[in-house]
């Protein structure tokens, strides 16, 4: 980290000499507001550092300008005063400058498109032309997920949204851990991660082999895509819908397959959607896909049901917007590049017309009794000790409960084993487990 924050100190003093130059050519009189870029001051030489901030330079092979706009938006986090100059009052107008840009803030200055447009070029048109597709979406910068722009207010032209780190560039750069929320925008998601191994997954064959195909595809898409030029004639991204009970294993499942195939997996949380997000713009919600498709992501959709289901009735002119945003997030899964996961409890809750274009649609169905007992098996603690009398193969045979159930009463057992203090695992402790797991779904004992 001491080298980590050595370059970092050294580019963020070079972002200052530039600014500082920017601002004095500008101010000049007569006035020099073009900045050649052969006088622009050069970058600290990194070449030799292996500090997470350097890799992330080389890794991205960024230029001198794309380098400098990073530093722009890193510059409120790491090195507020440094723009402090920025916030200067114009005395005409007798307010800020325009043309230095600026989000509106409590006290400091956050940079906007605007304000990396004035350090690249000034008032060289042909340079802020440069400068704008610097952050187009195509571009290193927008392309790999490493900074975003904030959208701005209705009537703003587009080069005052905010300049902002993404996560990516946080996470890589600052070695700043994930906060698990990471779309900022648009839709709550979380990050998905488990300490399990594939072999804890007990499911059917059938189920786990439509689960390899989806691992084949995680591995060898690219090959098949490019190499073998099937790009033009296959989807690129590919589609499943996860269905079965609660407790199945859907969210396990796809967590496993983000684990097994080296792809960050996170889920959207469709029934917040339905109630606190319908409205958004179409724009916010390309942004999210965007930026997953820059990162590789698997998309895990649960509840998706709630969204996805078959299509809302429409009284109102609420309903018909409602149905529009839901169109359009259905049409932006069907064109994700990546792999989109969607889970529901049953597949007959699901749209028929958009089930036809899943790549597959995989049931997870109750265990049965030999998977049962194997899933009591190795579902406790080693430091647990098993009462002679418990016998878990007439409790797999006796119960039909699902995996996420038999863990619940795992837990129950378990902690009353703990309360005691003697650390066994006693019969009546499961029974009294299993009957509470029973009447939470409404089942007899």
């Amino acid at each position: 980290m001491n080298s980590n924050a050595g370059d970092m100190d050294a580019d963020l003093e070079w972002l200052a000499q530039t600014l500082q130059k920017r601002l004095a050519d500008y101010f000049a009189v007569p006035p020099d507001r073009t900045l050649p870029p052969g006088e622009m001051p050069l970058p600290p030489d990194l070449s030799g550092s292996d500090s997470p901030y350097a890799d992330m330079l080389r890794a991205y092979q960024l230029s001198s300008a794309e380098r400098l706009v990073v530093l722009l938006a890193l510059a409120p986090t790491l090195r507020p005063q440094l723009l402090d100059v920025l916030l200067t009052r114009n005395e005409t107008t007798q307010r800020g400058f325009t043309e230095f840009g600026g989000a509106p803030s409590g006290s400091a200055f956050l940079p906007t498109l605007e304000t990396a447009i004035f350090l690249l070029a000034g008032d060289d048109l042909s340079a802020r032309f440069d400068a704008m597709r610097l952050l187009g979406h195509t571009q290193p910068l927008m392309r790999h997920g490493l900074l975003e722009l904030q959208p701005t207010s209705p009537g703003e032209p587009f080069t005052a949204a905010t300049l902002l780190p993404c996560q990516t560039l946080l996470e890589r750069v600052l070695q700043v851990a994930d906060s698990g929320t990471t779309l900022e925008v648009g839709l709550p998601a979380q990050r998905m991660q488990t300490a399990l191994e594939w072999d804890y997954l007990v499911l059917p064959a059938h189920t786990q082999e439509q689960l390899e195909e989806i691992r084949i595809w995680l591995d060898h898409s690219a090959t098949l895509l490019d190499d073998w030029g099937m790009r033009h004639k296959l989807r690129a991204g590919y589609t499943s819908l996860f269905y079965g009970p609660p407790g199945t294993g859907k969210t396990l499942a796809a967590s496993l397959l983000g684990k097994l195939c080296g792809h960050e997996v996170y889920k959207i949380d469709l029934s917040m959607v339905v109630s606190k997000y319908i409205g958004e713009t179409e724009k916010n919600l390309a942004r999210v896909f965007e930026r997953a498709e820059n990162m590789g992501w698997i998309l895990f959709f649960d509840e998706a049901d709630a969204l996805f289901g078959k299509r809302t009735r429409v009284d109102n002119a609420h309903d018909r917007y409602a149905n529009q945003e839901v169109s359009f997030l259905l049409q932006r899964i069907e064109e994700y590049a990546g792999v989109a996961i969607l889970a529901s409890n049953l597949k007959s809750n699901m749209d028929e017309a958009f089930l036809r274009r899943f790549q597959s649609v995989i049931h997870f169905p109750l265990p049965r009794a030999q998977e049962r007992l194997k899933i009591w098996r190795e579902a406790f603690s080693d430091h647990a000790v098993l009462e002679k009398s418990l016998d878990l193969m007439r409790i797999a045979e006796q119960h039909e409960l699902s995996g996420g159930t038999i863990m619940n009463v795992v837990r129950f057992a378990s902690l009353k084993a703990l309360s005691r203090g003697d650390g066994i695992i006693r019969a009546r402790d499961m029974e009294d487990g299993i009957q509470r797991e029973l009447l939470k779904e409404g089942r007899a004992f």
